[in-house]
């Protein structure tokens, strides 16, 4: 079983995340500004850290298979998603030696710049809200980061959501692609957050992804 430090284990996505890893019996270290508020970890241990911070995304990731980021900006700044991309790689290759002697690197990426049937991209559509659009933007800018960093240095992988994710059911199913968006037969690009943390701990048990971003969808 893995090693995981998950940041933003308090989150939407981060708590299925560190639900469904801990349902696993992998070994969760939940990663976390303010250890109250998670007070009911379920088994999993809990550190103090900062994912904006590399020195503590270092002392994070030591010890660990996998770091895992579920990071997200809530009503603050969107730049920090560029922000946390770049302290993570950052943390981590300082842990010296190459990619296989380092954590592996999974982040939870955005659908925005993902391709859509017309050949354009999600955020392209009309009428996207501007804060939205925001943090579709800040997510593209944070996976062509990631593009740029070697998978001999640091084994990253990306996994973009459908273009809706929202708390549901459970199923275990799912289709994947790569950088076009999934849609099912009614044309809707849709997945539960609950789904996308298996897939999530699927590519941590798996590794099928590395240096690239793949997606989810029904």
């Amino acid at each position: 079983m893995a090693r995981i430090a998950l940041f933003g284990a308090t989150g939407t996505i981060g708590g299925r995340v560190l639900h469904e890893a801990l349902g696993r019996g992998h070994q969760v270290t939940a990663v976390v500004r303010d250890p109250e508020r998670l007070p009911d970890p379920d088994g999993a241990a809990v550190t103090r850290g900062d994912v904006l911070d590399p020195s503590s995304v270092a002392e994070a990731a030591e010890g660990h298979d996998v770091v895992v980021s579920a990071f997200g900006p809530g009503s603050g700044d969107p730049g920090t998603i560029v922000a946390a991309a770049k302290s993570l790689i950052g943390g981590v290759q300082t842990l010296g030696g190459d990619a296989s002697s380092r954590p592996r690197l999974v982040t939870v990426g955005g659908a925005g710049s993902l391709r859509t049937d017309g050949g354009r991209q999600v955020w392209d559509q009309e009428d996207v809200p501007e804060p939205v659009l925001a943090v579709m933007r800040a997510h593209g800018e944070a996976l062509d980061f990631l593009l740029t960093v070697p998978v001999e240095e640091v084994h990253w992988t990306s996994l973009s959501p459908a273009a809706l994710i929202a708390p549901g059911e459970r199923t275990g199913t799912y289709r994947l692609g790569l950088d076009d968006l999934i849609v099912d037969a009614e044309g809707l690009s849709r997945i539960s957050t609950e789904d996308y943390a298996v897939a999530l701990v699927d590519e941590i048990e798996r590794d099928a992804h590395a240096g690239r971003r793949f997606t989810i969808g029904y």
